[in-house]
């Protein structure tokens, strides 16, 4: 128990707790169920795309093409469903989950097969997505009358007093949590980002791992870039720009590391959440919410520092320790 009290997830709920308590301070209606079942479900895309990036990580990758892999599959789907509103949304699903899948496996057989660093390759893909995006819809937006009342209304429908948005973010983050704990795969992300190395000599493939987290990380990006266009009911060429940004901050701030190997899923979840409040919070109190974009900025390079001082400290404990049995001796 006490252990737990003391781990990163603890203090990021602690924190979180303590946020919610300010800000109710001084607006007692933020923390109403019903506002906050509305802060859940405007993070759940966050939290989505949070997840599989935190995979994405976990193998000493990263993945910044998620929010233009987001918008080019909305953009698809948008376009589909305005040429053929009588196709049925689980079809659409299937597609959009299918595309976002096919443009993370490209980032991943390009970090597999050619060993580009990851962050040339996702950075690459990002422009090339949003170009594909201005390519098939000439630049042009596709609004809510041009979309199925069923298309827009899936995501907004309520499934025990929850949209189904929300219920998405949830059972991924079920989905995921299982996953990582228990499946070879879910180990094998650790091994490859702990000690790529080591995991070879163990008949773990590396390369292979990796291809596998892009893959998982396009395809939520598909999902949720469905889910996103027909929530807000609109298209359009930047939709979700910079949102790549809040993606890896939600995962840095829940105490995923940069470097690999170390983390939790219940980190993501809590960072996305954090961020997500914030995000709310800041037209309550009057803050304007362009400042999102540095406190994420911010919440990062903060995040990052506290896990490298924790890990200098784990390192300096061990050599003392080393020392103490060498004198000993």
């Amino acid at each position: 128990m006490m252990t737990f009290l003391k781990s990163r997830e603890a203090i990021l709920a602690g924190a979180i707790i303590v946020l919610l308590a300010l800000i109710a301070s001084r607006f007692p209606g933020f923390i109403a169920p019903a506002n906050l079942v509305r802060v859940f479900t405007d993070t759940s895309p966050l939290l989505l795309l949070a997840l599989g990036q935190t995979v994405v990580i976990l193998t000493r990758c990263i993945d910044l093409s998620v929010a233009a892999n987001l918008a080019l599959t909305g953009m698809v789907c948008a376009m589909l469903n305005a040429a053929m509103p009588g196709v049925p949304v689980f079809v659409i699903l299937a597609v959009a989950i299918g595309l976002g899948a096919i443009m993370g496996a490209f980032n991943g057989i390009l970090v597999w097969k050619l060993a580009i660093p990851p962050i040339v390759v996702t950075l690459g893909t990002m422009t090339i997505y949003r170009g594909i995006i201005f390519l098939i819809s000439n630049g042009e937006w596709v609004n809510a009358h041009e979309m199925s009342a069923a298309f827009t209304g899936f995501p907004r429908a309520s499934v025990l007093g929850l949209p189904v948005l929300a219920w998405f973010a949830m059972v991924m983050a079920g989905i995921f949590i299982l996953m990582i704990a228990r499946t070879p795969l879910g180990r094998s992300f650790y091994a490859v980002g702990g000690n790529p190395h080591a995991a070879v000599y163990t008949g773990v493939d590396v390369g292979k791992t990796q291809f596998w987290a892009f893959v998982i990380s396009g395809a939520l990006a598909g999902l949720t870039g469905y889910l996103w266009v027909a929530r807000y009911a609109v298209a359009y060429v930047d939709i979700a720009g910079g949102f790549e940004l809040e993606v890896v901050a939600a995962c840095v701030i829940g105490g995923i590391s940069i470097a690999g190997g170390a983390g939790t899923i219940l980190g993501t979840i809590l960072g996305a959440l954090f961020l997500g409040i914030v995000k709310n919070a800041l037209p309550v109190v009057d803050i304007s919410p362009f400042w999102q974009m540095a406190i994420s900025g911010a919440a990062i390079i903060t995040a990052v520092a506290f896990n490298a001082r924790s890990a200098k400290a784990k390192g300096r404990i061990i050599l003392r320790r080393a020392q103490a049995q060498g004198a000993q001796a």
